[in-house]
């Protein structure tokens, strides 16, 4: 992994934990962005719905690179995105480093 990449890395990490008094990792995060994409601030969440918030973020961090377009909310105020275009196949590594360098942008774009 290159150097500049792995300090923003963990610059990242260590404003999040800053920020949320917590140790950070990627599905953390991804909860986080998941949270602040819905908009409703935190809350009590069940797992479904955890779930469905890191799908909300994996969609808003991929929608860049063009595999997802934002269609719009439902009734209840949930985000809704739709494939573009298929996901190559990656290794599990190169997934990881595709979804580190989405929030690595977007904290970028949302700082």
């Amino acid at each position: 992994m290159d150097y500049v990449f792995e300090k923003k890395w963990q610059d990242l990490l260590i404003r999040i934990e800053k920020d949320f008094g917590m140790p950070a990792d990627v599905q953390g995060i991804l909860f986080l962005i998941g949270v602040q994409e819905l908009g409703l601030g935190f809350g009590k969440f069940k797992k479904d719905e955890k779930l469905n918030l890191m799908h909300i973020a994996i969609c808003r961090l991929l929608e860049p690179y063009g595999y997802y377009k934002f269609e719009g909310t439902d009734g209840e105020g949930w985000p809704h995105y739709e494939a573009t275009k298929k996901l190559p196949s990656l290794s599990s590594s190169q997934q990881q480093q595709l979804i580190k360098e989405a929030i690595l942008e977007y904290f970028e774009v949302e700082s």
